[in-house]
């Protein structure tokens, strides 16, 4: 692989425009190239380059066999650049300028520009830098005042009752410089530290042992005397608010009627502060780790540029350069590198019990291996479902099904109750693609998304989940058109009516299945992202939330599929299946408006939470656009069930327009932050996801289109086919 796409690779997403433009610069080196290219001279010989400077050292003056070891002076004529330092008024850190000594050679101004170019990239790259080293300290320095309340809430949890007096206390202390105050802490005279070196001890045992010295026991195992052992202080814990209470519906009542809600210093309360604090060193450590690879890089991409620009230019400029490079902040500086192995000891010796490996294993978890048998099932099984639609396509032509009597019945009846798996099949090849693309387009969706690393699912393990899931509906349609055009498949009665039931039954237990098999982690996320989805005002709404309530509200055809089932098999019509009047009884009417409401007011509460607790006025109308939905929604559905009344169908009209609109200027200009007048892509945004700019025009194109077609079913001017109203209702965000 080449430098360059290594070198993209590599890159953080977010941090993308602080990167060096490496194929700037080289576009820069091929215009340098061209003009020397044009402008060389016809050769005198055609002896080839290297053989002629081969002959031509023959020739050159003999320094001495001593001279080797001396720092022979640089000649003037091979100095090429002059890099200084230039201090700015307010600024801390020097601008980096570089002086080209030959600007009036043949080309001297392609040159000139590169250099400027590399200048102007080399100090942005040291700013957004030496930025990110001082947010990490800051970081760190937070991080430090939380370990000091876990450590003080360490101490009051094993130790609640037990108090210091002043005598011994001060005996404790009296090698220490900082003196202590009382406070409640229980210690024994000598302390057990299994070392495995002086390098993983925290400072604490180093000043214990430089102070006291180590006794040895017969056990092997180092023994620390405490002497000189400053214990933490418990007042911390009178400043400190401990946010570990689990957001349920319950506790966010009593936060509503009180909120001065009493700490009890349980052990509890202390393993969900030290399991938040692990969480937080982890991400903590994984931001040093990205910010280390950004330095690394960046050198890498600034030694490779200059090697390229030597090669072009027959220049020696790369080695005075690169010099500067090592010397500055960014090629110096080893703050970062202390601050990792500071969290490394730390962690290591507070939350692994001084075993140096545990710790890393928690800091650097291994990522997840891609296994061929995932690969090969998910192609095996996508072959099979296409082969059993091959199959169906075949026996509904050769039994004539589409002519036979019982069509009618069988598309009424046994139809939605496939329908439902096609929605759900279908929308989690949609997942997967996204999926597909986040990872393409280097979309950390599982840090986004707060999936515990090494849980997320791949894309081809979503694609496996879909094809498996096609196979078994595929399979239970054409045994049920077996029995049903069979004409000996009276003998089954109502057995065949239950096919449906059972292929539904068998997907609800295995997502609930409390065993861990088939992604257990995923089922139960996605589980509790659901209910907090209908819970929504008594929950605070996270990422998960909102997306799964997003793309649940594409989801009505298939929720409106789940209520057939309840009437079809509920109220006993599939005994009969040719007296079926599910939609003709009032309940089932009620319920169909309901069904449709429910995923755009979960998503309309969700807004209103979040109005509250931000105090932004965007969630007021974002709110505003899904109640405009649910407000089509209702009319609509009254439409379709009042058929022939002018009223519900104006209603219905001017309720959609108003919400397709709004819609669709919410998706285009809100979300998805397009039609910006003044961007450097037209009418689009300045940061783009994806490369190709006719993907985001493409994508507002068949928006309205789509919205457009959806106005038109409202109408009555055409019927929409049911794929083509899900790819209508489910909208892609590029975001």
């Amino acid at each position: 692989m080449k430098f360059g796409k290594e070198f993209e690779s590599q890159m953080v997403q977010e941090w993308q425009k602080a990167y060096m433009d490496y194929n700037g610069l080289k576009t820069v080196l091929k215009d340098i190239l061209r003009f020397k290219q044009r402008n060389a001279s016809t050769p005198v010989a055609s002896t080839p380059r290297r053989s002629l400077k081969r002959r031509m050292s023959l020739y050159r003056a003999f320094s001495g066999l001593t001279n080797r070891y001396r720092n022979s002076p640089r000649n003037n004529d091979e100095e090429v650049i002059l890099v200084d330092a230039v201090q700015q008024d307010g600024s801390e850190l020097g601008q980096y300028q570089t002086t080209f000594l030959k600007p009036g050679e043949i080309g001297g101004e392609y040159e000139l520009l590169f250099f400027r170019r590399l200048d102007d990239e080399f100090n942005k790259v040291i700013s957004f830098y030496k930025l990110k080293v001082e947010e990490m300290m800051e970081e760190a320095n937070e991080l430090s005042k939380q370990m000091d309340a876990l450590i003080a809430l360490r101490m009051k949890v094993h130790n609640p009752m037990m108090k210091f007096d002043k005598a011994a206390l001060e005996k404790l202390t009296s090698n220490s410089s900082t003196r202590t105050k009382s406070g409640s802490l229980h210690m024994n005279v000598i302390q057990e530290v299994e070392m495995s070196g002086e390098r993983y001890m925290d400072d604490e045992i180093k000043e214990t042992v430089e102070t006291s010295g180590v006794q040895k026991r017969g056990n092997g195992r180092k023994v620390v005397s405490i002497q000189g052992f400053r214990p933490a202080s418990l007042e911390v814990l009178d400043h400190v608010k401990l946010n570990i209470t689990p957001e349920t519906p319950v506790s966010t009542l009593k936060n509503i009627l009180n909120s001065n809600v009493a700490l009890s210093f349980t052990k509890k309360e202390l393993r969900k502060v030290e399991e938040r604090m692990i969480k937080a060193f982890t991400e903590f450590y994984r931001k040093l780790q990205l910010l280390k690879r950004y330095c690394f890089v960046n050198l890498m991409a600034f030694s490779k540029i200059m090697k390229k620009y030597d090669k072009i230019a027959s220049r020696k400029a790369s080695k005075t350069y690169m010099e500067m490079v090592e010397n500055s902040y960014l090629g110096s500086s080893d703050e970062v590198s202390k601050l990792m192995e500071r969290v490394e000891v730390n962690f290591t010796e507070r939350f692994a019990n001084g075993n140096h490996r545990k710790g890393l294993r928690i800091l650097r978890p291994k990522t997840k291996r891609e296994k061929h048998r995932i690969t090969f099932s998910a192609g095996f099984f996508s072959g099979c479902s296409l082969a059993l639609v091959a199959t169906i396509v075949v026996l509904v032509r050769a039994r004539d099904i589409l002519r036979s009597p019982g069509r009618g019945r069988y598309m009424e009846n046994i139809f939605p109750l496939y329908t439902l798996f096609g929605f759900i099949v279908l929308h989690m090849l949609m997942y997967s693609a996204n999926i597909f693309f986040w990872k393409h387009y280097r979309v950390n969706y599982s840090f986004i998304f707060g999936f515990k690393q090494g849980t997320e699912l791949d894309y081809r393990e979503v694609f496996l989940l879909s094809s498996g899931l096609a196979v078994l509906a595929l399979a239970c349609v054409i045994s049920n058109l077996d029995m049903d055009m069979d004409p000996g498949a009276s003998i089954f009665g109502a057995l065949t009516e239950l096919v449906p039931l059972g292929l539904l039954t068998v997907v609800i237990l295995i997502t609930i299945c409390p065993l861990n098999i088939i992604y257990r982690s995923s089922r139960f996320f996605l589980l509790r992202c659901a209910f907090r989805c209908v819970c929504a005002p008594l929950y605070k709404v996270t990422l998960p939330d909102f997306f799964l309530a997003d793309q649940l509200t594409s989801q009505v055809p298939a929720f409106r599929n789940l209520q057939f089932y309840v009437c079809y098999y509920g109220w006993g019509y599939f005994r009969k299946p040719s007296n079926n009047r599910c939609l003709e009884s009032e309940v089932s009417q009620a319920f169909y408006f309901a069904v449709a409401i429910i995923p755009y007011w979960s998503r309309l509460i969700q807004c209103l939470r979040r109005l509250v607790e931000e105090k932004d006025v965007k969630y007021a109308f974002n709110g505003l656009k899904y109640f405009s939905i649910v407000v089509a929604l209702v009319t609509r559905t009254g439409n379709e069930l009042k058929m022939g009344m002018t009223t519900w169908k104006i209603m219905a009209a001017v309720s959609s327009g108003v919400a397709t609109i709004y819609a669709t200027y919410w998706d285009i200009v809100i979300d998805w932050g397009l039609l910006r007048r003044n961007s450097i892509n037209p009418w689009l945004r300045d940061k783009l996801l994806v490369p190709n700019r006719n993907v985001y025009y493409v994508a507002m194109v068949l928006n309205v289109l789509l919205r457009l077609a959806w106005m038109q079913s409202v109408l009555g001017l055409r019927e929409t086919p049911v794929l083509h109203r899900y790819f209508m209702l489910y909208s892609i965000h590029f975001n």
